[in-house]
Parts: C-alpha cells; sequence; structure tokens
C-alpha cells in the first residue's frame, strides 16, 4: 500500500481534518499579545522616593553562572576548553560541558563569541 493512501485511510477513520486546511485563516485569527515591562515600582521606606526596579529577563541556572564568572574573569578570552578545565571538569570533557552555558549566554547577549583561524573559538563578556 502506497503511505499517503494508508494516510488518507486512516485521516477517514479518525475523521480527522485534512493536513493543510485552514491554516491561512487560523494564523490570521490568531489573538494579539500584549507586551508587559518587566519593570516595577517600589517605595523605598527609606528614601521615601520611588524607584524603579526591573527583574532581569534571563534566569541563568548555576552552571551559566559559573561559566559566566569565569570568562568575566578573563577579559582576554577563553575558549571553551579553558573554561572547563577552570570549572574543574576532566581535559577529555571539558569543552563539551562549557559548550551548552556558552551557547546561551551568547544567545542573552552577556558573552560574545570570537571565530578565530580555523575552528577555534574565544569567549569575552560584553
Amino acid at each position: 500500500m502506497r503511505i499517503s493512501h494508508k494516510r488518507n485511510v486512516q485521516r477517514k477513520l479518525h475523521k480527522q481534518k485534512p493536513l493543510l486546511s485552514n491554516t491561512v485563516l487560523a494564523v490570521q485569527k490568531m489573538p494579539e499579545v500584549e507586551l508587559v515591562s518587566d519593570t516595577a515600582v517600589v517605595t523605598d521606606p527609606i528614601i521615601s522616593k520611588p524607584t524603579t526596579v526591573s527583574k532581569p529577563i534571563a534566569t541563568l541556572t548555576p552552571k551559566q553562572q559559573q561559566v559566566l564568572d569565569i570568562v568575566v574573569s578573563h577579559t582576554d578570552g577563553l575558549n571553551p576548553k579553558g573554561i572547563g578545565l577552570q570549572a574543574g571538569q576532566e581535559e577529555a570533557k571539558a569543552a563539551s560541558w562549557a559548550t551548552g552555558a556558552l551557547k546561551k549566554l551568547t544567545e542573552e547577549g552577556l558573552v560574545e563569541r570570537i571565530q578565530l583561524a580555523g575552528n577555534k573559538v574565544l569567549y569575552k563578556a560584553l
């Protein structure tokens, strides 16, 4: 049996809607999302003056915070293996340990990725 025929038979048995029906209408009917600011106005009892307090947009895991602290302490930049070794990982898996956290930190804009010759990469804090 052809795969497409089998799929059509299953769709009829389960009375499913066709896969591509009304996709344009569904996208057009999506509700608009209102952006909410992450700032709050707090009155300080000591100063008795309202101040604005903003929550951090991204919360970091302890591993990401540890990697960020290591990168900040090295102003000239550091490769992922060096970051992993500074964190106490063994040499064989130091680079792979750090890359997941570094990827998230670069997406958040906390760390800058600098591509050197070939496959060499350095990370610097912004």
